[in-house]
């Protein structure tokens, strides 16, 4: 099953509900979380209050609150995340110094483990934890800002990832995904398709998704 999980990053804060609403009506069954700290990566976004205030939206809608963390010591946030309402957390291969423990942190609390690699990391790095998440984030832009361009070797990692991992872990694409590289994404191995821009940015929401799902 293909994920369109919808980034709220690209969305108009001056009306979120109803704009993350919209774009769960169109099919985006995730909503996908970016909190940045302006150290791990230099732009800062938002905390656990926003996740907090759309938990009873992605309820009434049945989705999956998936909160990616681009910040350094992600362990001391993760309980305030877990309680504010996520479902999955990531957190990137690059920030954690003991990423077994923050991973077993996450999982502990009950909610679904994630790893996060950027454009520039090996995916070898990634080998001691695959039997430690639920998901594998693959950047396919340099963290910290939306509307960025598509890195086209992200394709290829895709695929050697999921030739790792096989069928029991997610791969998560992150920047740059719309109609435009989403089937190609999809055939690579990837499962759930993150969309910012692509998804708030154009009239079509539920265009936009069906697009990037590989439907048109």
């Amino acid at each position: 099953m293909i994920h369109v999980a919808a980034s709220i990053l690209a969305a108009d804060f001056a009306r979120l509900e109803h704009h993350v609403d919209e774009a769960m009506v169109a099919g985006a069954g995730w909503v996908h979380v970016d909190v940045m700290d302006g150290h791990f990566v230099p732009n800062i976004t938002m905390g656990p209050l926003v996740v907090r205030a759309l938990r009873p939206l992605v309820d009434r809608r049945g989705g999956v609150m998936d909160v990616h963390l681009m910040i350094e010591h992600p362990e001391r946030y993760i309980d305030v995340f877990v309680e504010a309402g996520a479902d999955v957390i990531t957190v990137h291969i690059e920030a954690c110094v003991h990423i077994h423990r923050v991973l077993g942190q996450i999982r502990d609390r009950g909610c679904k483990a994630g790893v996060a690699i950027n454009p520039g990391t090996a995916l070898a790095s990634l080998d001691a934890v695959l039997d430690h998440v639920d998901l594998v984030c693959v950047m396919s832009v340099n963290p910290g800002f939306g509307g960025q361009a598509f890195i086209p070797e992200s394709v290829d990692r895709v695929r050697a990832l999921r030739e790792r991992v096989g069928e029991a872990v997610h791969i998560e694409v992150d920047g740059g995904v719309g109609p435009d590289n989403g089937s190609t994404l999809i055939h690579a191995g990837a499962d759930v398709l993150v969309a910012g821009s692509a998804l708030f940015g154009g009239a079509d929401m539920r265009a936009a998704v069906r697009g990037i799902a590989g439907f048109v």
